[in-house]
C-alpha cells in the first residue's frame, strides 16, 4: 500500500440466527492504511454494520482475523478498542452538558493532556464552525450540530483508526463541506479512517479508495479512478420533467441509455461522443416545456455503485427464481 497498516481483515464472517440464520459477513477481507480514508458503501443490511462492531469488539466473528494496529482484535478486544474510536449512527446523549464540556470530557477520558484537550477542543469548534453553540446546553442545539458535536467527541483524541458511520447525517450543506475538510485532515495527520456513508458523490472528494458492500460480501475495492475508469467516455445525464407535464410517453433520446426513474425526475447515461446531440435535444425540450432542468456530469462513484449492486440484485432475483430460494 505504501503505508503503514492498521487495519487488516481477512475471512470476516459472521452469520446471525445460527444454520438458516442471516450471513451478515461472508467472507470480507478489508485494509486500512495510516493516512487513508476508506470509504465503505452499501444498501441496509449490506452487512456494514456487523463489520464495524467486529472491528471494535462488540461483536466476535465467527470466523476470520482481525489485527488493529498490530493488535489481535478478536483475542484482545479491549485493548483494540484503547487504538480506536467511533463515531455511531446514533448521538450519544449530552443532556445536561454543552458541547464544548461533551468534546473536553471525552479528550480527558481518552486520557489526553487537559491543556491539550482544551486546544483541540478550540481548533475543533473553529473548524466546524460550532463555536456560536459552544456554550448553549445540548437540549436546545439542533441534530445537525448535535451530529458535528458527536464527530468532534469522536476525533478531539482520536486513535491509531478512526471509524465513522454516517458522519454527515443530519448535517447542513455548509457545515457538510466544513466537515468533509476535517475527515480528509485526520488521514493527512497520519491516521486510518474507515467512513460509512450513503453520500457517495459527497465522499468521492476525499477517500483514498471505496469498498462496497453487498449481502455480506466485497463487491468492489479499488481507489475511485479505478472504480469509474471502465466509465470513461461516458457521462451521465439527469432530466427533471417540468410540472404538469405528462410522463406517460415521455421518452429519452435514443443516445441516451435509461438508468433510473423517479417521480419527476430521469437519470441515463449517454457516450461522451453524443452529449452534444443530446443537449440540443434537451433544450428542444426545455423550450417545449416538458423539461424543467437537465445537467450531464462526468460518471461518478455513485453510478458505479448503482451498477455493481443493480447487477448484483439482478442475479440474486435470478438466483432465487432458480433455487426457489428467495434473494
Amino acid at each position: 500500500m505504501g503505508a503503514a497498516g492498521v487495519l487488516t481483515v481477512r475471512g470476516l464472517r459472521k452469520r446471525y440466527g445460527g444454520r438458516g440464520g442471516v450471513q451478515a459477513n461472508d467472507g470480507i477481507d478489508l485494509d486500512v492504511a495510516a493516512g487513508q480514508v476508506v470509504g465503505l458503501l452499501g444498501h441496509n443490511g449490506a452487512g456494514k454494520t456487523t463489520l464495524v462492531k467486529q472491528v471494535v469488539g462488540l461483536v466476535r466473528p465467527d470466523a476470520g482475523t482481525i489485527h488493529l494496529d498490530g493488535v489481535d482484535a478478536v483475542a484482545q478486544p479491549a485493548e483494540a478498542r484503547r487504538r480506536t474510536c467511533i463515531q455511531a449512527q446514533a448521538n450519544v446523549p449530552i443532556t445536561g452538558l454543552t458541547p464544548r464540556r461533551a468534546i473536553e470530557l471525552v479528550g480527558r477520558i481518552r486520557g489526553a493532556e487537559r491543556g491539550a484537550v482544551r486546544a483541540q477542543t478550540d481548533a475543533l469548534l473553529d473548524d466546524l464552525d460550532l463555536r456560536p453553540w459552544a456554550d448553549t446546553p445540548a437540549e436546545k442545539v439542533s441534530g445537525g450540530i448535535a451530529r458535528l458535536t458527536a464527530f468532534a467527541m469522536t476525533v478531539v483524541a482520536p486513535g491509531r483508526l478512526v471509524v465513522l458511520d454516517e458522519p454527515t447525517n443530519d448535517v447542513d450543506p455548509v457545515r457538510r463541506r466544513l466537515l468533509w475538510g476535517r475527515i480528509r485532515a485526520l488521514a493527512d495527520e497520519g491516521r486510518a479512517v474507515l467512513l460509512v456513508t450513503h453520500n457517495v458523490r459527497e465522499a468521492e472528494r476525499v477517500v483514498d479508495r471505496l469498498v462496497v458492500l453487498n449481502r455480506g460480501r466485497v463487491l468492489a475495492d479499488d481507489t475511485p479512478a479505478g472504480l469509474t475508469a471502465h466509465l470513461q467516455g461516458t457521462l451521465t445525464v439527469e432530466a427533471d420533467l417540468s410540472p404538469g407535464a405528462p410522463e406517460a410517453g415521455w421518452g429519452w433520446h435514443p443516445a441516451v441509455r435509461p438508468v433510473a426513474s423517479m417521480r419527476g425526475r430521469e437519470v441515463g447515461t449517454v457516450r461522451a461522443a453524443d452529449a452534444a446531440e443530446v443537449v440540443r435535444w434537451a433544450q428542444e425540450e426545455v423550450a417545449a416545456h416538458r423539461l424543467e432542468r437537465y445537467a450531464l456530469t462526468p460518471a461518478s462513484l455513485e453510478d458505479v455503485y448503482v451498477d455493481l449492486v443493480g447487477h448484483e440484485q439482478h442475479a440474486g432475483q435470478a438466483a432465487g427464481a432458480t433455487t426457489g430460494v428467495a434473494a
